[in-house]
């Protein structure tokens, strides 16, 4: 049965979190993961042995340049809803957003991966549901079908039109191949309608760039 988060009470106080960079994950977006590293390998086993939830959140800094890097501000927190592990001990991991936090502090932990003091308070909107009147589906399909025509892309057309609101906002917001600081710009949106604002505004302005080679052809 799936556990229902309705109030601050129900998030948890300390975070495990899994720092990608260039990965988002919005309250109620549906993210698959590929997990190899044996660090996050030990924080999946950990979550599945607990609560269930973690905090998916973007370094500022590559782990190629720095060990241990800075992190974003702002995340979110994921529950582990799909788990599969393969023969060669992959895990394939789905996580549903839950809600975002602010990192209040980051834990002296002897795990091998991070831990965190989220402040889930500023977002507590973040456990209802979108309030969908006045969704722009019009000006975010156009603006979408020139966007995937640059880049010689396709959609199911079918389902982008009759997908909910909020389910077509966080599919494309991402899973569009936006740049790091453009997907923070999305999860740090302050709202539903800011967020929906955000996405059009990164698509036209993307779409006002030049072509990409294979569509010109």
């Amino acid at each position: 049965m799936a556990f229902i988060y309705n109030r601050l009470e129900d998030l948890p106080e300390t975070l495990s979190i899994f720092p990608l960079t260039g990965v988002l994950l919005l309250p109620r977006g549906q993210l698959p993961l590929n997990v190899f590293e044996p660090r996050y390998l030990a924080l999946i086993d950990a979550v599945l042995a607990g609560n269930r939830l973690l905090g998916m959140v973007q370094p500022t800094q590559s782990e190629d340049k720095v060990l241990r890097p800075p992190l974003a501000g702002i995340g979110c927190a994921g529950r582990l809803t799909g788990f599969r592990e393969n023969e060669d001990g992959r895990y394939l991991i789905t996580l549903t957003g839950v809600c975002r936090f602010r990192i209040a502090d980051e834990l002296s932990v002897d795990t091998p991966y991070r831990q965190i003091r989220p402040d889930f308070e500023p977002f507590l909107e973040d456990l209802m549901p979108a309030d969908e009147t006045d969704f722009p589906r019009e000006r975010l399909i156009a603006a979408l079908k020139d966007y995937l025509s640059r880049r010689d892309l396709k959609a199911d057309w079918k389902s982008v039109m009759s997908a909910p609101p909020e389910t077509l906002v966080n599919a494309l917001a991402m899973l569009c191949p936006f740049e790091p600081a453009e997907k923070q710009a999305l999860l740090e949106a302050p709202g539903w309608d800011d967020r929906v604002d955000t996405l059009i505004a990164l698509l036209e302005m993307a779409n006002a760039g030049p072509q990409s080679p294979s569509s010109l052809n």
